[in-house]
């Protein structure tokens, strides 16, 4: 990983994200900038951006901020150099199971949403092909 930091708008190019949306994000608490710039501009490492990435990817799938957060902290827990005890490595991994069960599911529900909406789709085409112009 590079120890490059980038300033918000990289960051907001990189992740397709607005920069209102990734200030939001701050403000929640869910990333928090790495370093500052001498003049006082956010700067972020590609951990931050993962850290959106995963984010901007819960987003579409109804996650709630607060299921964001608990997803990364568990995260960061496990990516952490801390020791942690065979219970807690159970806990974490658990949780992120039962987030990863959530996902699917979701994913399941966002396809017949799909096939519906080109299901109505395509009937509204057949509709027009068989509707003679005046």
């Amino acid at each position: 990983m590079s120890s490059e930091h980038m300033q918000i708008g990289e960051v907001a190019a990189r992740t397709e994200l607005s920069l209102r949306t990734i200030r939001h994000y701050e403000d929640t608490g869910l990333v928090i900038p790495s370093a500052r710039s001498q003049g006082g501009f956010r700067l972020y490492t590609e951990a931050d951006v993962a850290r959106l990435m995963v984010i901007r990817r819960m987003k579409p799938l109804g996650f709630t901020l607060d299921e964001m957060r608990a997803l990364l902290q568990a995260t960061d827990r496990l990516d952490s150099d801390e020791e942690l005890s065979a219970e807690e490595h159970g806990q974490l991994l658990e949780r992120i199971r039962d987030f990863e069960q959530a996902a699917q599911e979701r994913v399941v529900d966002l396809r017949t949403q799909l096939a519906r909406a080109q299901e109505f789709a395509a009937t509204l085409a057949a509709r027009l092909d068989r509707t003679p112009a005046p």
